[in-house]
């Protein structure tokens, strides 16, 4: 019997799929097909959550449905109206979470051209949420009101499992909290129950690989900045 090589081992694929993973913020218009979007949510549904209680419920955007959603969402978050999240947003990001964020954030002003201090395009390229950046595609998360933050955590965990799976089948992904800062919006745009609470998006597509926005990638800390060994 021939033994199968290292790299096939599962958590080698795993590892390939999250280094290759990133967030896209530049697709082509290209719409992906109903049965790759199909497989994708059929994996993430593998998801664990607690008590198996498979909290989330997803909309999935196509087409000209993605059109009238962007017609809807851009110009709320364009004209400044009032942010409305079902969740409390951070009160602050401070220390090394703050240092991580700003880095974040430079790296993209610096890939696609926006100067330090130049408020106006950051404020514009920010606003590029709220057209998808593109995409074809957008997902919207929710969870039920019920199970307050525990609930969203599972979506979290929901999350990963859907762009781990749009990766392994060659579709990019962003996850977006922007697009829930509008929850009532999206709510009444999907016409969804008022016990639905927006956890975030996920506009998805195929990869402008060509595109500035997409010529970089963000850091992650080694584990001696996040994991506490304790054995006696």
């Amino acid at each position: 019997m021939t033994e199968k090589s290292d790299h096939s081992a599962p958590i080698d694929v795993l590892e390939d799929l999250m280094a290759a993973r990133y967030s896209c913020r530049r697709f082509k218009s290209d719409p992906v097909p109903r049965a790759t979007i199909e497989r994708i949510l059929t994996a993430a549904q593998k998801t664990a959550s607690w008590c198996n209680s498979q909290p989330w419920q997803v909309v999935i955007t196509s087409g000209e449905a993605t059109s009238k959603f962007r017609e809807v969402i851009y110009p709320t978050a364009a004209g400044g109206a009032p942010m409305t999240g079902d969740f409390e947003f951070p009160r602050e990001y401070r220390g090394v979470y703050l240092d991580r964020r700003r880095e974040s954030g430079f790296q993209l002003y610096n890939a696609v051209g926006i100067a330090r201090g130049d408020k106006a395009a950051a404020a514009k390229q920010a606003l590029e949420n709220f057209n998808f950046f593109g995409a074809p595609h957008v997902a919207i998360i929710t969870s039920d009101e019920a199970l307050g933050v525990y609930g969203a955590v599972d979506c979290g965990g929901y999350v990963t499992s859907f762009m781990l799976a749009a990766q392994a089948l060659g579709v990019a992904t962003v996850p977006q909290a922007a697009l829930a800062f509008h929850a009532a919006v999206v709510r009444k745009h999907f016409g969804l129950s008022e016990d639905r609470r927006v956890v975030c998006g996920i506009s998805f597509g195929y990869a402008d690989t060509e595109h500035k926005a997409n010529s970089y990638r963000t850091n992650r800390a080694g584990l001696g900045e996040v994991a506490t060994f304790v054995e006696s």
